[in-house]
């Protein structure tokens, strides 16, 4: 393979995204706005809705009164939308992770898919934005703990465990930490990107160095926030139950779901004409890293799921128990179907070497993948907000409603820059990459 040289890279890489593309994004986007009238129409008539008494876990500590709040379509409404938001958040956080990974480990292989994981971030803002606001419309059909008088130890609905938790959990301090985690990922992915962007720009080895120093803090500050952004955002919906794994298992959740994200964005480029100098060994590296991380994924739902199943707490079974036979069985098939799509399904087909160097080996994987994680969080979040009234029309078509404008968001970041690092020091090493 030639050397990749810096008119060439600058000329040759830059993505234009057609208007065929734009409209399929817009597409998928009022596909999923059709698709969620159709459930709230579905939702508010009870047409082929099942009606159940809320199954209550000791130690549990929600009441799940749905006489209480909102009424059930408009309480699906707001928990898609945070579903949803949790999940894509996390994709995009974890663009700017890989990126800040690469710069302190000094790797050169991953310099031409960077441009990928930078585009990710793209979501972080709007993201938080949406995030603050279902949690200040819908807080009541989410969180539990947000209620009145669970903290008065005068008024009936007073709960002590929970009260007992009132120093972390109380709405003005949640508000402060999901600004804060949202702010400190915003900050870091722009300055990072702004690093990259003068480099190509300037040359010289001062952004480079300049990015490793970024990346380091932003590393050491993510280590922090995304296990407590799972705390409060995943495990406090849960409210009396939680896990010292909790953390490490959201986070395996996102990294393994960004990864696939990743490789399936640099496989519609190359098909597409773009990233002619990513070959089959960064594609074998990505499929390295998903199958790997599928591994650890598991690793850690199976840790956690071992030491309760174990212990037969029950203030820590009911998380269990709610999703294997409770609320008469509507979620075990979930719980299974996790394990099968998320473990079995990936271990299997990228257990050969071939299997990670070929795209449509990879791309089938990475969306097996990206749908799995999906329902991976689906399972973290319905039954303790919805119990037995959960459904899929609503929550798939607001899937689609944020999948279309993350697609349209991250590839208009794409097109913006260069596909290719053009003064990046570690181009040459990436460009005859081989394994």
């Amino acid at each position: 393979m030639s050397t990749l040289t810096h008119h060439e890279s600058a000329t040759a890489e830059h993505l234009e995204l057609s208007a065929k593309t734009r409209r399929t994004f817009v597409t998928i986007i009022v596909a999923g706005v059709i698709l969620l009238v159709i459930g709230l129409i579905l939702a508010a008539t009870g047409f082929g809705a099942e009606h159940h008494i809320a199954e209550h876990g000791t130690g549990m500590g929600a009441s799940a009164h749905h006489e209480e709040g909102s009424p059930i379509w408009l309480k699906r409404v707001f928990t898609s939308l945070w579903l949803n938001n949790v999940y894509f958040i996390g994709i995009s956080v974890i663009g700017t992770f890989f990126v800040a990974l690469q710069y302190v480990a000094y790797a050169g292989w991953s310099v031409l898919i960077k441009r990928v994981n930078e585009a990710l971030s793209a979501w972080l803002l709007p993201g938080g934005v949406i995030m603050l606001l279902v949690f200040l419309i819908g807080k009541h059909d989410i969180f539990h703990w947000t209620h009145e008088g669970l903290m008065d130890p005068k008024s009936p609905n007073y709960d002590a465990i929970i009260a007992g938790k009132s120093g972390f959990l109380n709405q003005p301090f949640y508000l402060i930490r999901m600004v804060v985690y949202v702010a400190i990922w915003w900050f870091f992915s722009e300055k990072l990107r702004k690093l990259s962007l003068e480099e190509d720009l300037n040359g010289g080895t001062a952004y480079f160095h300049k990015s490793i120093n970024v990346a380091a803090v932003f590393l050491v500050l993510f280590a922090v926030s995304s296990s407590m952004s799972a705390w409060d955002w995943v495990m406090s919906i849960d409210t009396h139950w939680f896990s010292t794994m909790f953390g490490w298992y959201v986070f395996a959740s996102w990294w393994v779901s960004g990864i696939a994200a990743t490789t399936l964005i640099v496989i519609f480029l190359k098909q597409a004409g773009y990233m002619r100098f990513v070959n089959a060994s960064h594609l074998h590296d990505l499929g390295k890293f998903m199958f790997g991380f599928s591994i650890f994924w598991t690793y850690v739902w199976f840790a956690q799921f071992m030491l309760i199943w174990y212990a037969n707490l029950p203030e820590e079974a009911v998380y269990y128990n709610q999703r294997l036979g409770g609320f008469n069985d509507r979620y075990t098939w979930i719980f299974f179907f996790n394990l099968l799509i998320n473990f079995a399904f990936p271990f299997l087909v990228l257990m050969t070497r071939d299997a990670k160097r070929q795209m449509i080996m990879l791309k089938i994987v990475c969306i097996a993948i990206l749908i799995g994680h999906w329902f991976d969080f689906y399972l973290m979040i319905m039954p303790a907000t919805l119990k037995a009234d959960n459904g899929f029309v609503i929550e798939i078509g607001v899937a689609m409603v944020f999948l279309g404008s993350f697609l349209l968001l991250v590839t208009k970041r794409l097109s913006q820059a260069s596909l290719v690092p053009v003064h990046h020091p570690f181009l040459d090493e990436s460009v005859h990459h081989t394994t």
